[in-house]
């Protein structure tokens, strides 16, 4: 296969992928009111179910990386897929709240191996210069996941319930699998030989369990202690990763890099800013206004749709205006369209919702692709698995602290209770509450864009 042909199949094989994680997230969502009324879960267990997802994902992250670029970025990203199309089909015909989150666990490291490679792989083959636009496509496929999602998650589950949003995953992972097996030829593997930091890769996934379990049980003494534990932890990490020959994760990137450090940490402040948007929202078009899944999911797809439409043009101008002017102009814009919905009500209208959303979308298109053409721009090829993974761990790193803060402002306002017509007044302050903690998230994320300094 030659070298046009094989770059072609990448992107097409890592958009796919990058469209299914999105496509999930947004889909279970929407879905989410439908099962707590199955399962008669209140609203900080049905975070849980989103939660455990990412928790996962972001624990395996990074080992799975380092894994990838020693035995082999394709091989890891298939046996991803495949984790990925067993879980899917489980989770379609589990039973109860325990057997649906424990399934979403395994559904995460599926995806942990996924986003550790997939992204590697594309920096692999496309040289610096074609790499924006094929990273603005790829981004593109993550906005597209996240405009279908609501759309036909809320379809799915009005009309066949929401055990069909999981069986809708499994064709386009079969197609992917089949792509994988039969047309991707090669294999990278730049860190061969070297060995895996199993101590390591201990402590980090157990000091990040610690820390988002007792942010979610933040109010009682034991959230407190666990998240110090956490700290101690990520402490501890740090120490050992300096000191160990083979790091699962080379401090050396965030200590002598100053464009990759910085580009990491806004794209872990964008997502904690972010993530929790569709969740409050999700609540709010279907307890509050009334709406029923489908003709939310209608409302919702405005915001990724632009995603999709600028991303790639996002892209291409990171290929010629410095990364960090596009991104920071993206995230002045996120921060103005989550100030927006801190004014929400029950009178709010559909056209006010719906701009704010196009808002949100547009910045986030100039952020993303920029941003992660940053990182990957940032370092040498054999650090490309582990740059891929960390920034997909600060991806869900923020997804995690976003549902995190939105699940300790819900625990304050509201209580441990499912979301009724009695305590729609203390959702709604609840809400009101979390946008603005976002919006000044967001507006400090301008500051750590713009510190990152030139790439070229």
């Amino acid at each position: 296969m030659n070298n046009t042909v094989n770059k072609k199949i990448v992107l097409i094989i890592t958009t796919m992928s990058s469209f299914l994680a999105p496509f999930m997230g947004s889909s279970v969502f929407i879905g989410l009111p439908s099962i707590g009324t199955d399962f008669g879960m209140d609203v900080v267990l049905l975070s849980w179910v989103s939660l455990s997802y990412l928790l996962a994902a972001a624990m395996f992250l990074v080992p799975f990386g380092r894994i990838a670029d020693i035995y082999g970025r394709k091989r890891i990203f298939k046996y991803g897929i495949i984790i990925d199309i067993i879980a899917s089909l489980l989770i379609a015909f589990s039973f109860n709240p325990t057997e649906l989150v424990i399934l979403r666990i395994v559904q995460g490291i599926g995806a942990a191996m996924i986003f550790g490679t997939s992204i590697a792989i594309l920096t692999s083959v496309y040289p610096p210069g074609e790499r924006g636009k094929a990273l603005g496509i790829t981004v593109a496929g993550v906005y597209l996941g996240l405009s279908l999602g609501p759309v036909i998650g809320g379809f799915l589950t009005q009309y066949f319930g929401w055990r069909s949003i999981f069986l809708s995953y499994v064709p386009l992972e079969v197609i992917i699998i089949v792509l994988t097996f039969w047309k991707l030829e090669g294999e990278w593997a730049d860190a061969k030989g070297e060995k895996l930091d199993v101590i390591g890769s201990i402590i980090y996934g157990f000091s990040l369990v610690a820390l988002m379990y007792g942010f979610s049980v933040i109010t009682e003494t034991t959230g407190l202690w666990l998240i110090l534990l956490s700290i101690a932890g990520l402490a501890v990490f740090v120490r050992w990763e300096m000191r160990v020959k083979n790091p699962v994760l080379d401090t050396n990137l965030f200590r002598n890099n100053k464009v990759f450090t910085f580009s990491v940490l806004a794209a872990l402040i964008n997502y904690s800013a972010t993530f929790a948007v569709i969740f409050f929202l999700s609540f709010y078009l279907q307890d509050i206004k009334g709406l029923s899944p489908g003709s939310a999911g209608i409302i919702l797809v405005s915001q990724p749709i632009v995603m999709t439409v600028f991303s790639p043009l996002a892209g291409r101008l990171s290929d010629r205006i410095e990364p960090r002017t596009v991104a920071s102009i993206g995230m002045a814009f996120t921060t103005l369209g989550l100030f927006l919905f801190s004014f929400l009500n029950e009178e709010t209208t559909t056209e006010y919702i719906v701009a704010s959303l196009i808002i949100i979308g547009f910045g986030f298109a100039l952020f993303s692709s920029p941003n992660t053409n940053a990182v990957m721009s940032s370092v040498e090829k054999k650090f490309y698995g582990v740059a891929s993974a960390t920034l997909g761990t600060m991806r869900l790193t923020g997804q995690m602290l976003s549902t995190g803060i939105a699940t300790l402002i819900l625990t304050i306002y509201v209580g441990n209770v499912q979301i009724a017509p009695e305590n729609y007044s203390l959702f709604l302050a609840s809400e009101k509450a979390a946008f603005i903690v976002f919006a000044a998230l967001c507006f400090v994320g301008i500051f750590a864009s713009l510190a990152r300094g030139k790439v070229r």
